[in-house]
């Protein structure tokens, strides 16, 4: 089994209903995101998958939430956005065209991030 790993990011802000502490107030992150795909076989070039694809991939559903107010996208209307909850959607967007993947990993900073995996 092979795993490749691509990272990007997107700068966005939000607010956490219901959090009694300094997230509850509007917010900005520059979010970096980890996208892991699981392969079991090479193709005749040795590629478990091409990082273009993934980066294509995975662009497709972070320029939806680049520079936004996470809370006024649809999903997150009902959903907190949380950095948990972030991970998930990702991971669920990125699934749908792209069935290899593993993880997805959330980081709002340096020191903080979450993981979504099935």
């Amino acid at each position: 089994m092979y795993e490749v790993r691509i990272t990007s990011e997107f700068s966005s802000a939000h607010s956490l209903r219901g959090y009694h502490g300094k997230c509850e107030e509007l917010h900005g992150h520059n979010w970096k995101v980890e996208l892991t795909v699981a392969c079991q076989n090479l193709d005749k070039t040795g590629l478990a998958i091409d990082f273009q694809e993934l980066k294509q991939h995975l662009w497709v559903v972070l320029e939806k939430l680049d520079h936004r107010h996470l809370n006024e996208i649809d999903f997150f209307k009902k959903v907190n956005p949380t950095s948990e909850n972030i991970a998930r959607y990702i991971y669920d967007s990125v699934k749908k065209d792209l069935p290899a993947v593993k993880s997805v990993t959330v980081w709002e900073s340096d020191k903080a991030s979450a993981t979504y995996y099935e």
